[in-house]
């Protein structure tokens, strides 16, 4: 503690005699030690002056008529103002008796008359000192009380949170986790292997490969949260929604001034995965230039920023996914090699849902509960004629559409039983409902296309455009052809030579 932390305040000091004399020489005495003097010459207008003022020190006499200095203190410490108010007697007696009485009624300290200057000061400057770490021990306290009160209240708010959470992650994990993998179906039960397997390997990449809807984010988020990275970040990537000019910069973070724009650093998606996965959705559409250096991070596990010399490792592990034909797309030059089989170390097929309609029903219920369970109400039936009639239908969106599908169901029957009128469904008939109907409509559009090879391909990608309602991915895997050779077969207009 410093001098000046010892040093005595100004302050104001209420001197109480009956003695005219003693006011003025104790007035005197204290004014010119800096402090403001209150004076009063009975204990009514102590009193009064304490509740007007309130005064930092009361020097009390102990002998006056009327009010004694003893009853000035007692109703002194039932004021909620003065309870803590430092009170220091002047009295003629030294008696042990009467400095026994003094403290039962509160004083704090005592001064004999008649007194002497110095002592008079020592003693105030005392008193003042201790009231006033009196006070900031009050005001701590109650600080550390308000404190309390908002780790209290932070406590309380974290444990609703804590149980939200823990609900929530249970409902992840029907979304995520293993518990989310709804079906017997042989595949079904393939995958659920590979995932285990890949439990005690959870650095090796991984390919996922399978149609658009068919839950290949839900294998990998299976993957990430199965694994010992499964409490690290889960980064999902879709490679087609990154523009081209700022991929480098969203994979592997840039520093500032790196590029017009770049006011600041910004950390990358590997950045962001650091220690966890990172999920590259849509890898085949990932732009040759970007792909290259992919491959380099991935075999030097080094990020380097755009705008920096030196780079930092990172610990990621990759997990792909793709719904085209890579090996097709390195055929074709539009898919480095090299990178594919650095990604495909271990490749996880995901069925469509054609190939297991065993799953359908199973499917359906799982939805149909855990939508029921989100919207508050109880799991509809699903009536026979419209399980037939989900069990029939050729689901080109898969899981996702027949997800899409029982959502609907349930907020149209509004709890009540499924019926097929609930079932939005595509209009394109399942092949094995059509049966040799199927075979008649094929040979009507054989019959309708152009005998000339090149018209006929025209014809043949217009219609999947159009089905696709001009998806250019879509239309290229409904054509079974990669992207890049769709693009260079569509149609040109006439100006574009």
């Amino acid at each position: 503690m410093n001098t000046e932390e010892l040093s005595t305040p100004r302050a104001n000091v209420l001197v109480v005699d009956d003695e005219p004399a003693n006011l003025r020489v104790l007035y005197k005495l204290l004014s010119e030690r800096g402090h403001d003097v209150l004076v009063a010459a009975n204990g009514t207008e102590a009193l009064n002056v304490v509740a007007r003022a309130s005064p930092d020190l009361v020097l009390l006499d102990l002998m006056m008529p009327e009010m004694d200095g003893f009853e000035v203190c007692r109703r002194l410490r039932a004021m909620a103002t003065a309870r803590n108010l430092p009170v220091i007697f002047l009295t003629a007696s030294g008696e042990e008796q009467s400095v026994l009485a003094a403290f039962a009624a509160g004083a704090t300290d005592y001064v004999l008359k008649p007194f002497r200057a110095d002592e008079v000061c020592a003693r105030v400057d005392t008193q003042l000192q201790v009231g006033r770490l009196i006070r900031a021990l009050a005001e701590k306290n109650d600080e550390l009380a308000r404190q309390n009160a908002a780790l209290e209240a932070e406590i309380a708010r974290s444990q609703r949170l804590s149980e939200r959470l823990n609900l929530w992650a249970r409902r992840e994990d029907q979304h995520w986790g293993l518990a989310g993998f709804v079906g017997q179906s042989p595949t079904i039960r393939k995958i659920l292997g590979d995932i285990e397997l890949l439990q005690q390997a959870d650095s090796t990449s991984v390919l996922i490969t399978g149609e658009s809807g068919t839950g290949k984010e839900l294998v990998a988020r299976a993957i990430h949260s199965t694994s010992k990275r499964g409490d690290e970040p889960f980064v999902a990537v879709s490679c087609a929604a990154i523009p081209g000019d700022l991929a480098e910069s969203l994979l592997f973070g840039h520093r500032r001034g790196a590029f017009t724009g770049a006011e600041r650093d910004q950390s990358g998606y590997f950045d962001l995965a650091d220690g966890g996965t990172l999920f590259l959705d849509e890898i085949g559409e990932m732009p040759l230039n970007l792909q290259s250096k992919l491959l380099r991070v991935l075999e030097e596990r080094t990020v380097w920023p755009l705008g920096e010399k030196q780079g930092h490792a990172v610990d990621v592990r990759i997990i792909a996914a793709t719904n085209v034909d890579l090996q097709q797309a390195i055929g074709l030059g539009a898919f480095r090699r090299d990178l594919y089989y650095r990604l495909a170390r271990f490749v996880v097929t995901v069925p469509s849902l054609r190939e297991r309609r065993d799953d359908i029903e199973l499917l359906a219920r799982h939805f149909l509960a855990l939508f029921a369970e989100e919207m508050g109400i109880g799991a509809p039936v699903l009536s026979a004629p419209a399980l037939v009639r989900l069990q029939g239908h050729a689901y080109p969106g898969n899981v996702r559409e027949l997800k899409n599908v029982i959502e609907r169901a349930v907020l149209e029957s509004r709890g009540t039983e499924i019926q097929p009128h609930h079932l939005h469904l595509a209009s394109e008939p399942a092949p094995e409902a059509t049966g040799g109907s199927r075979s008649s409509s094929a040979k009507a559009l054989v019959d309708e296309l152009p005998l000339n090879f090149a018209e006929a391909e025209v014809a043949l990608i217009e219609r999947a455009l159009r089905q696709t309602r001009g998806n250019v991915t879509e239309a290229a895997r409904l054509l079974g052809i990669n992207r890049t050779k769709l693009y260079r077969k569509l149609p040109r207009k006439p100006d574009q030579g």
